[in-house]
């Protein structure tokens, strides 16, 4: 990806947030600059990897497949001094923009629509070689547990939610316009904890041709 699209990305972002009424902590609009400036009372975000996360999974087609992520809060299950057991996310998905089929081996999360469009949700087991696999799946949605065809779509509107539980493939879009997320899970480890069916790329890499206005959640420099 290119910088001036990943610039162009964030200010999107910043500005559906204010159209949402989201409000991001003061961190989200920190330059290159001020991260210069920055001691070791900010490592919680440097090593937990808080902040923003733009994504096109290495297919540069962001439009198409993508999401944005920013991360509120989260926890670090190796570094001792930080003692939280859970995450907070943001996620902005923009009309039909898909995040392609993933689960992950430790992590349980909800992910809730807050605001905007639906968000289409498909869900399937997997199986013992970590494939998509035919069997009926066991769904929870706002305390709601039902269990649907492997395969199913399942829509959420604004306000709604479904718990993802470990080795359960999930990929979602959005339907009726872009849709601001929210993710409430244990500690994430993206380093780690992501199976995704087919190979992909979970960081950018990124193509210099405009100087960056924000910095992403594994560019930070270490504190001076």
């Amino acid at each position: 990806m290119k910088r001036s699209q990943i610039n162009r990305i964030i200010d999107e972002s910043l500005e559906f947030c204010r159209r949402m009424n989201f409000h991001l902590p003061p961190f989200a609009l920190w330059s290159p600059q001020d991260w210069a400036t920055r001691g070791h009372e900010y490592d919680e975000i440097r090593d937990n990897m808080l902040g923003w996360d733009v994504i096109d999974f290495g297919l540069g087609k962001f439009e198409e497949v993508g999401c944005v992520l920013f991360t509120i809060r989260n926890g670090n299950q190796r570094i001792a001094q930080y003692k939280k057991p859970y995450c907070e996310k943001l996620l902005i998905v923009a009309q039909n923009q898909v995040t392609p089929y993933h689960f992950h081996f430790a992590k349980m999360e909800d992910i809730i629509n807050r605001a905007g469009g639906n968000l289409m949700v498909q869900v399937y087991n997997a199986d013992e070689n970590e494939q998509l696999a035919d069997t009926p799946v066991e769904v929870n949605t706002d305390g709601y547990v039902r269990t649907v065809d492997a395969g199913t779509v399942i829509c959420l509107t604004p306000g709604e939610s479904i718990t993802l539980p470990p080795y359960q493939y999930h990929k979602f879009w959005a339907e009726g316009g872009a849709v601001l997320c929210g993710e409430v899970s244990m500690v994430n480890d993206d380093t780690v904890d992501n199976r995704f069916l087919e190979e992909l790329e979970r960081y950018p890499v990124l193509e210099e041709d405009e100087p960056a206005r924000y910095l992403l959640c594994n560019e930070y420099p270490p504190a001076p």
